[in-house]
């Protein structure tokens, strides 16, 4: 099977952050502009992300099988479109449970059409030889293009703002906001355009799609070792994912840093998510990729019980630095290479869009679960010691994780 060009790579990097720029990317990065210009309070905003959650978990299933039977560039091309043609309610300021509405409705865009083919797209770029460049690049290159969208959204923002931020009126801050939604809504289009016309992937499309998908399929691709080892793997490694948020609030409630020096560790660590990605990526096919991902799980477990164990103190800042960047390298190298190891399980390449649904179907559960669990942890056990809690937790996790790795290295090793 000939591998795709580069550019194909490039479209599908710019297409897996674009599609996520309205419903995540800017709410992220002008959270208080969005809770005014929608009146909104923080619970809101965190009931729109659960509705979210809601239907992109039955969005993995059912959509999954969908990525085996047509080409992944027209539909990750039409979630493009659906998920921007959301931006044109979304410019409008809805009232609340409108807005819980549409992000429902991105909760389907978002992952009933883009999140299988993009990983199946993914796997034909990696070939043979390439899945852990294929991956690492991917999940490095988004972490860069968000960072990127970022600065331009904050770009737009201001130069449509006549006053200082502090000072500008609400119906000022509503006004520059649109034109951020409206120009964010036409690039995600544009994606789109490029995405259908040329990301081709040169090869045979018979060789990867399906003329249908059965329940006997469906039931052969769970009885596949790998598929429930998978499960068990993504499900740890999102975890810690997800508990990489409250390092900035360890800096604060700890490290004793303030509101500024708090924000600047956030911002490291969207820093060393691409640079973990795209060195991960360059690195990790001269070796056995599932051995890579186990290592990742171990560097997880070690920066854990740095923070669990209470050895990280105010007066330790360089052990903090160190821990935080151990803890951002295991997490976002396994990010990076937990799907990249479905070729050495033996998952057919026909068939991974309904695998990569029945695997994230429960790999992806910490979007319900993780949130509250460690909140609970911080809010009934004020400072240190509530971290602490959190920091067993995600020890706990990578240590099944790291386990769970290992049984999939050693079966597969000799192939």
């Amino acid at each position: 099977m000939n591998k795709p060009s580069w550019y194909y790579l490039l479209l599908l990097i710019l297409a897996g952050e674009a599609v996520f720029i309205l419903p995540f990317v800017l709410p992220r990065i002008f959270r208080p502009t969005v809770l005014d210009v929608f009146q909104l309070d923080n619970v809101q905003l965190g009931l729109c992300f659960s509705l979210y959650g809601v239907v992109a978990l039955v969005s993995y299933l059912i959509g999954g099988p969908l990525a085996d039977k047509y080409p992944p560039r027209k539909l990750i091309a039409v979630a493009l479109w659906m998920t921007a043609l959301g931006g044109v309610l979304f410019a409008t300021y809805p009232e609340f449970r409108t807005l819980q509405l549409l992000y429902g409705y991105w909760g389907f865009t978002t992952i009933f059409l883009f999140w299988a083919p993009m990983i199946k797209a993914t796997r034909v770029w990696g070939g043979d030889t390439s899945q852990g460049k294929a991956f690492g690049l991917l999940d490095g290159g988004r972490g860069l293009t968000g960072a990127l969208f970022g600065l331009l959204g904050v770009f737009i923002f201001s130069l449509f703002l006549e006053d200082d931020v502090s000072i500008a009126a609400l119906s000022e801050r509503k006004a520059a906001f649109t034109y951020v939604i409206y120009i964010a809504a036409i690039i995600i289009s544009v994606i789109g355009i490029l995405v259908w016309l040329f990301m081709k992937s040169g090869v045979d499309e018979s060789e990867i799609q399906l003329d249908k998908i059965t329940v006997k399929q469906v039931g052969e691709v769970l009885r596949i070792p790998a598929v429930g080892l998978l499960m068990v793997i993504i499900l740890c490694a999102y975890v810690g994912y997800k508990i990489t948020d409250v390092l900035s609030l360890y800096a604060r409630e700890v490290m004793l840093y303030n509101e500024v020096k708090s924000a600047q560790v956030g911002t490291f660590l969207q820093f060393l998510r691409p640079t973990t990605g795209i060195l991960v990526g360059l690195l990790v096919d001269r070796f056995r990729i599932t051995f890579w991902l186990f290592l990742s799980f171990v560097f997880c477990v070690v920066g854990g019980l740095l923070f669990a164990t209470g050895l990280i103190a105010p007066s330790t800042t360089a052990l903090f630095f160190i821990s935080v960047v151990i803890i951002a390298v295991g997490v976002y190298a396994a990010r990076a290479l937990y799907f990249g190891v479905m070729r050495e399980g033996r998952i057919p390449l026909a068939l991974t869009g309904t695998a990569v649904g029945l695997i994230s179907l429960i790999g992806y559960t910490p979007d319900i679960f993780a949130g509250p669990a460690y909140g609970y942890f911080l809010d009934k056990y004020p400072g240190e010691q509530g971290h602490q809690y959190v920091f067993w937790m995600l020890t706990g996790f990578s240590a099944v994780g790291a386990l769970t790795a290992l049984i999939y290295y050693r079966m597969y090793r000799k192939d």
